[in-house]
């Protein structure tokens, strides 16, 4: 039994490393990380490779404190996390595809983001089974992804996805990049997080240079932050009760996410605020016409959402769908470290906002609302309670906005830097190394949905297979922040 900080001074610290530790480490102490992994003391953060090393970052839910783990692997293999830990299982398999390193003893030796290769489905016993191959190509605006449905009349039995159809390449595009332009790329990995993305490079550089930004410009990445929160939220309640058509939710949450959208242009210059928030700071201030726009937002959604809530809640056909619907078990969310609100609607109350506080947070309070059935319906409420958490916090930020500068200059430099940001769908990783000319050397992203995807498939299980959408965009994983 060791702890996170045991695993760390088993080996060689690296200094240049600033955000959390990082330490080389010998392949006994990387199985016995696993190990950690495997009794559930500790949380996996994230796994990716270069060439010649992999690296694992790790989190103590109880000392609440990360870290960082690599092992150099010259032979070209290393030992499997996944073999201990399910949840490391696609990361490796994604580590061997892009880099050629094989996982020692791995679980599934199929490839994930390599489509020119044979893929084998996992099979099922049992009488009277179908399969029901969806995608990847779907009916209406949507990402690709493949779903292969093993059926026993109407129930699902089995659901395996095949992911990574819009690989982009992102972090070879990263290598080489300067800060503005891989503050954009970070920005555009999911576009419906480009703010929390964004942060959470800025951050991940700003650590590695030892930067400390101005206070008007932390407080106005949590004002973005919180509004990128409210507009998908709303759109996530209204798509959701439209998959169990219901209709009149998403044209009155539309209307609401439309209300965000616009409040977030008037005030930073664009409806996503993509951008905006760059290494040292925010490359836009908000003015008083923009303090207006989210003032008269805030008193909109407070007289518009309140009754929303209550249709929702009194409404039994909707509540007949949504009830018992989709439920995630409370250990598989604790043993896949589950973000957001698909971890808090099953008892994991994780918040890096929080648990991991950064400015303006750390000086902010707020409540992460927290539910254990994990159904639909309680991905539903995490998200109807967080919009109204999130609606104070934009009041506060507002009242309590610093008048200072907001960017600092960033000066050219080498080192590595972590950082942790709470998204909407949950905590985003960002890894960096900077070369001494100020680029990036090398940069790793890991959204939320690698953690969250692979629950989906459990969750469906039991239930009929008109429920998948159903239980699909209670989820909302994200294709391109996976598949990178």
């Amino acid at each position: 039994m060791a702890s996170l900080q045991e695993l760390v001074s088993r080996g060689q610290r690296i200094d240049a490393h600033r955000g959390a530790p990082r330490a080389a480490i010998d392949r006994a102490t990387w199985i016995l990380a696993g190990r950690e992994l495997q009794d559930g003391r500790l949380s996996l953060l994230g796994l990716w490779g270069e060439h010649g090393s992999v690296h694992m970052a790790l989190l103590d839910p109880a000392a609440k404190e990360a870290a960082a783990l690599s092992l150099d692997c010259p032979p070209g293999h290393f030992p499997s996390i996944g073999q201990f830990h399910p949840p490391a299982i696609r990361l490796e398999r994604t580590v061997r595809d892009l880099y050629g390193m094989q996982p020692e003893n791995a679980p599934d030796t199929r490839p994930w983001l390599d489509h020119t290769r044979p893929y084998e489905f996992l099979t099922a016993e049992g009488e009277h089974l179908h399969q029901i191959p969806v995608g990847p190509v779907h009916a209406g605006i949507i990402e690709p992804g493949h779903f292969r449905f093993t059926a026993s009349g109407e129930t699902v039995v089995r659901l395996e996805e095949r992911l990574g159809y819009v690989h982009k390449g992102i972090e070879k595009l990263l290598a080489g990049a300067s800060l503005e332009r891989a503050a954009q790329l970070a920005g555009r990995v999911s576009g419906d997080s480009t703010v929390a993305y964004a942060i959470a490079f800025a951050r991940a550089v700003e650590a590695a240079l030892g930067i400390a930004i101005p206070p008007r410009a932390a407080w106005l990445r949590a004002l973005m932050a919180e509004l990128e929160r409210i507009a998908n939220h709303f759109g996530d309640i209204g798509a959701i009760c439209n998959d169990a058509a219901f209709a009149m939710m998403l044209a009155h949450c539309g209307v609401l996410r439309e209300r965000v959208l616009r409040a977030a242009d008037a005030a930073f210059g664009h409806r996503l605020m993509r951008d905006v928030v760059v290494p040292g700071g925010v490359a836009k201030d908000i003015d008083a016409a923009g303090i207006a726009a989210i003032r008269d937002l805030l008193a909109v959604a407070r007289a518009k959402f309140p009754p929303l809530i209550k249709l929702y809640d009194n409404t039994a056909s909707l509540q007949d769908r949504t009830v018992g619907t989709g439920i995630l078990r409370v250990e598989l969310a604790e043993q896949f470290a589950a973000g957001g609100f698909v971890g808090r609607a099953s008892g994991r109350g994780f918040d890096a906002r929080r648990d991991l506080a950064y400015a303006p947070y750390d000086r902010l309070s707020f409540d992460v609302p927290l539910r254990t059935e994990g159904d639909v319906n309680a991905r539903i409420w995490i998200r109807i309670r967080e919009v109204e958490q999130s609606l104070e916090l934009i009041a506060e930020i507002l009242d309590r906005l610093p008048d200072d500068a907001t960017r600092v200059a960033v000066p050219h430099g080498a080192g590595e830097g972590i950082a942790l940001v709470e998204g909407f769908r949950g905590d985003i990783l960002v890894w960096l190394r900077l070369a001494a000319d100020g680029t990036v050397d090398r940069c790793h992203l890991r959204d939320p949905s690698w953690f969250q995807w692979p629950l989906l498939e459990a969750a469906i299980e039991g239930n009929i297979v008109a429920d998948f959408p159903l239980c699909n965009k209670s989820f909302n994983c994200s294709y391109s922040g996976h598949d990178l």
